[in-house]
């Protein structure tokens, strides 16, 4: 459960800055560095960023933020602290909601592990995660879960691209160019998450791991698209800056009235 006390509000609010680190990140990579540098997606950056003075620390602080994010949006998922109820509208974007979550974690743990040394760490590990994820019973309907989760959230977001639906989540005080980089980042976010959740999907059905793709493998895949491949890599580099700014305006709904229902699931 979220509480909505000064600690949690920082820790969610440096969720939202370390996603926009990353994704700044992923984006300047895509643009300027070779395909090879990017295929592991955010492991990549982590690597880049314990290149430099005090890197560890700084991937510690990535890793804290990304799980504050990841608590964040599952706490959205299970509990709806972002009201969006249990109609069908509001069910599946609670799904995108705890696929999210899933994807934050595991760049935090990835961060994590950069941070503390390990030798494997930020390697592109998605196949071998799905091949175990496939080994468990009913792992293919796992997956196809998560593959819906992030389709239906990249429905959204090219939505909310068009409506800037998200600046309702947005305070007033935030700079005037807010929407219009909102807009580009999620349209940018949109693709790629698609591709992402058209992967796993493709997974599920046909039971093969080397099916899947990573952030990084996704955004690769583009680069023969030449001036689309270089408007979604700006658009990520958007969503970024449009994810600094969000830690500092973001309104975080108060989960005050979810937490009175813990006794009752609600998804």
């Amino acid at each position: 459960m979220v509480d909505k006390s000064e600690k949690v509000v920082w820790l969610v609010r440096l969720g939202f800055a370390a996603r926009g680190l990353v994704y700044m990140l992923l984006g300047y990579l895509a643009l300027t560095a070779r395909k090879s540098d990017v295929d592991d997606g955010a492991g990549d950056i982590f690597r880049v960023l314990h290149t430099i003075p005090a890197g560890s620390l700084v991937l510690a602080l990535a890793s804290a933020g990304l799980t504050g994010y990841a608590i964040y949006r599952l706490s959205a998922a299970v509990f709806d602290i972002e009201r969006k109820g249990s109609s069908a509208k509001g069910v599946m974007l609670r799904i995108g909601y705890f696929a999210s979550a899933l994807v934050h974690c595991a760049m935090a743990w990835t961060a994590a592990k950069i941070a503390s040394g390990a030798r494997d760490a930020g390697e592109d590990q998605s196949a071998d995660m799905a091949a175990s994820v496939l080994d468990v019973p009913f792992g293919e309907a796992l997956l196809g879960i998560v593959g819906v989760g992030l389709a239906v959230a990249a429905v959204f977001q090219a939505k909310t691209a068009i409506t800037a639906h998200f600046m309702r989540n947005v305070s007033s005080r935030a700079p005037a160019a807010t929407c219009w980089i909102g807009r580009a980042g999620h349209a940018a976010r949109a693709v790629v998450m698609g591709l992402i959740g058209w992967s796993l999907l493709r997974t599920a059905w046909f039971g093969r791991s080397s099916e899947v793709v990573s952030l990084g493998g996704a955004i690769n895949d583009l680069r023969e698209m030449n001036t689309a491949f270089l408007l979604i890599a700006a658009g990520l580099l958007l969503f970024g800056v449009f994810s600094l700014i969000t830690a500092r305006y973001r309104v975080i709904p108060d989960p005050a009235p979810a937490s009175r229902r813990m006794g009752r699931f609600t998804f």
